[in-house]
């Protein structure tokens, strides 16, 4: 099993930044994808942002350029770091772990963008 907790979200004025992590325990194995998506209210998950174990990064369309996904392996732990945040990122925005056939899913954390 593998536990995921994330933490960073909040309350923030259009334009601004958060920095979101995701901290990794359990039976991590060494090559693993971890990413981020996020669930608006009335809205489907949707992915925002992945990065594999050789460190390739895939993101969504409307985060390019304002988002960064990164890791650090030996702390097993996963950020995000958002810039330029507009209102239409108002979403729970979840970690996601990924090992083989295996998926796991973070509780969630609130980021709320407004003025």
């Amino acid at each position: 099993q593998v536990q995921l907790v994330e933490s960073g979200g909040g309350l923030v004025q259009p334009g601004g930044s958060l920095r979101l992590s995701c901290e990794a325990s359990g039976s991590i194995r060494r090559l693993y994808t971890m990413g981020w998506y996020r669930q608006a209210p009335g809205k489907q998950r949707e992915a925002v942002a992945t990065i594999t174990s050789g460190i390739s990064t895939n993101y969504a369309d409307s985060v390019k350029d304002r988002f960064t996904i990164s890791r650090d392996n030996a702390k097993n732990t996963l950020y995000l770091q958002m810039r330029r945040l507009a209102p239409e990122d108002t979403a729970i925005y979840y970690c996601y772990l990924r090992q083989g056939p295996d998926a796991y899913w973070g509780q969630g954390t609130q980021v709320t963008v407004s003025s």
